[in-house]
């Protein structure tokens, strides 16, 4: 009788707790979504319309500056370029006001139903009405910022590399023949990709709805998965009631990748040599397409249309563009309809940002360190706050983050960890690593170079090289001045394969640098160095400070736990 009534009690609580998180979330996205939406809209849009002709300008120019095609190419190219800034600027500027209109309205409701999971009733209520009001506008304008970083930044650096990169020894000759080919199947692919990926998303969305509220429902009934904590039932309820926004989002996304996978069309005319096979590329895709959103959906085995052989043998290193369920495009619009995870199972998961946060951290105490050391100067610092370009921006810009991420490997290997140990005794290995599609490109090859360096079994010195190697690979003079107790190795083997970890791990960071949300964090953690050196500058000399951080912050600086400072 008494389990009867504490779940009847449960049961009217958690009705009571969906309802009142459902009115105060739909009423904080009507106050606060609009001006969060046109503060993301009116960013976004700016920036898009306000760097375009420099896009154009940057692109135009890489492609005829760069050693990594021929003639031939570079005129296909040219003739492509007018539909892909077209479908740019359409596909982004759509793009823009959906996410504005999207983040501006659910961000807040989202944040009601967040606020149960706090164990506090009082937290619960404050939460509830607090969270997703000032925050949501915060985040609207960090992510016109990254976006902005990204147009700015992470875009040219890209066409950097692709100018300053030499001619690959891979590199296949392009004839002015396969030009025409190219642009044809280019626009075949628009003309036939948009419309079936279209008509097969939109043909398919009645099952992905209800077999998607089947599988919600059957685990609200058997308190399964999202479903197991009461705390975490109010969330869940509301992802049954925005199931149908998910299903047209779905939709939308698999519109939109329509466009990329119809223009690869023309990419494979030129790895293959051959229109027939580009043609049976753009039928072979349609085809991939019905049969993975069957097989996401548990519909029918295989598809009834045609699947033509586009390569021209089997293993070919090539990149294929065939759609796999482990990072391929389509894959990716269908959420997984097999039963989710309990909460249990993902509080023990560590979080993407958990790993953003250790990695700053750590980041941070290395540049001290080296800051103290004089093996960094707040010239270094400065010069990469201003955007200047040159040898020592790179020691900041690369070299201490690779220098950092080269000790965590060296801490992981000592410490016999299976992963990786971050700070804190954080550690991250196969089965407790975040589950994110950003993180798979760079786990696995960081587990690589990790066994790579354990195996080689490192002396001291040659540690100690390696330091220097990443630090200064791009200032010879810094690297010889730099006297860390390093060894260079005598063997030529050894010599060569110490060089090529330092090229990889350099090229990861690199990657890793044209993220806008790492630009945004790592320009804090330079900006907390150098007013760190002017307060300790201050106190036992006379020593300026760099002219960009006393105007660009005036912030107050507090000490962490670990002796480190803190902007706040």
């Amino acid at each position: 009788m008494t389990n009867n009534v504490n779940s009847w009690l449960q049961g009217v609580y958690v009705v009571f707790a969906f309802c009142s998180a459902l009115f105060l979330g739909a009423l904080k996205s009507l106050l606060v979504g609009p001006i969060a939406g046109l503060i993301l809209i009116i960013g976004n849009v700016g920036v898009i319309l306000c760097l375009f002709p420099a896009h154009v300008f940057w692109t135009i120019y890489t492609l005829v500056k760069t050693n990594r095609f021929d003639a031939p190419l570079k005129v296909a190219f040219l003739f492509g370029l007018p539909v892909l800034f077209g479908i740019w600027l359409c596909l982004s500027l759509a793009g823009s006001v959906l996410v504005g209109v999207g983040y501006g309205f659910f961000a807040p409701w989202v944040s009601a139903f967040e606020a149960f999971r706090h164990d506090d009733e009082f937290n619960k209520f404050v939460h509830c009405i607090v969270d997703g009001t000032w925050g949501t506008i915060r985040g609207s304008c960090i992510a016109v910022r990254d976006f902005a970083d990204m147009c700015y930044h992470s875009y040219p650096m890209y066409l950097k590399e692709l100018r300053d990169s030499p001619a690959s020894l891979d590199f296949q000759p392009f004839r002015f023949i396969h030009v025409p080919g190219c642009i044809m199947v280019g626009l075949l692919g628009l003309i036939v990709e948009i419309p079936l990926y279209t008509a097969i998303a939109i043909v398919k969305s009645p099952f992905m709805l209800f077999k998607g509220w089947y599988r919600l429902i059957h685990d609200l009934i058997s308190r399964e998965g999202p479903f197991l904590e009461t705390a975490c039932i109010p969330i869940a309820g509301l992802t049954i009631l925005l199931w149908p926004l998910v299903v047209i989002g779905s939709v939308i996304m698999a519109v939109f990748s329509s466009f990329f996978i119809g223009l690869y069309g023309a990419v494979i005319v030129y790895q293959e040599r051959s229109f027939q096979r580009g043609v049976a590329f753009v039928v072979a895709m349609v085809a991939e397409f019905d049969e993975y959103t069957n097989d996401w959906l548990y519909l029918r085995e295989g598809s009834i249309l045609p699947k033509p052989h586009y390569r021209n043998k089997k293993g070919s290193n090539l990149s294929d563009y065939s759609v796999k369920r482990n990072g391929s495009v389509p894959a990716m619009l269908v959420p997984s309809l097999t039963s989710s995870r309990s909460v249990r199972e993902a509080i023990q998961e560590v979080k993407m940002v958990q790993v953003w946060q250790n990695m700053m951290k750590s980041c941070e105490i290395r540049g001290k360190e080296l800051l103290d050391a004089k093996v960094i100067t707040p010239n270094d610092l400065d010069d990469w706050l201003k955007g200047k370009h040159g040898v020592d921006v790179a020691v900041i810009n690369v070299g201490l983050a690779c220098y950092t991420f080269l000790q965590i490997i060296f801490y992981s290997i000592k410490a016999g960890s299976d992963g990786l140990f971050l700070l804190e005794d954080l550690e991250i290995t196969q089965l407790n690593r975040p589950q994110d599609r950003l993180l798979d490109w760079f786990f696995q090859p960081v587990m690589v170079l990790k066994e790579q360096i354990r195996v080689l079994s490192l002396e001291d010195g040659e540690m100690r090289f390696l330091e220097k190697v990443v630090l200064f690979e791009s200032n010879s003079e810094r690297f010889k001045a730099w006297e860390n107790g390093s060894v260079a190795p005598q063997e030529s083997l050894r010599a060569a394969q110490i060089e090529g970890i330092s090229r990889r791990m350099v090229g990861m960071i690199r990657s890793v640098s044209k993220f806008p949300t790492y630009r945004r964090k790592f320009r804090q953690i330079v900006k907390t160095l150098i007013m760190q050196y002017s307060t300790i500058s201050r106190e036992g000399s006379t020593r300026s400070v760099p002219r960009s951080v006393k105007n660009s912050s005036t912030r107050s600086v507090s000490t962490r736990s670990n002796g480190s400072l803190e902007i706040v």
